[in-house]
């Protein structure tokens, strides 16, 4: 999908917005997030424009892969890997999704209980 002129992770992704970066492919971009919930939370996003993980699933199987892989290799990248980390999709309002392009949260850092929230 083309990007949206008022999304702002598109802004983000033309550099319009700053970040701090942590891992840029031509598909996605990775940036810490700028309200951290653990000492790694890092924001893995296609450069492409999704609303949401169903809309990117629907749309593109190998880009939601691409956008796993990238969530592991900024677990491995930020030491988080071996000890454990948690990717996270909120997908809609309701279930906390703030932003309306789709990100995977990367989080890890510390002990991570069950259930979240």
């Amino acid at each position: 999908m083309a990007s949206q002129p008022d999304c702002l992770f598109c802004k983000l992704v033309a550099g319009d917005i700053p970040a701090t970066m942590v891992r840029e492919t031509e598909q996605t971009v990775a940036f810490r997030d700028i309200n951290p919930q653990a000492p790694t939370h890092v924001l893995v996003v296609p450069r492409e424009h999704y609303p949401d993980v169903a809309a990117l699933a629907a749309a593109d199987a190998e880009l939601t892969a691409t956008v796993l892989s990238e969530a592991a290799a900024v677990a491995d990248a930020e030491g988080t890997a071996e000890r454990g980390y948690r990717i996270v999709f909120n997908t809609g309002a309701g279930a906390g999704q703030t932003v309306f392009h789709v990100h995977a949260h990367v989080l890890g850092g510390r002990g991570l209980g069950w259930p979240p929230g």
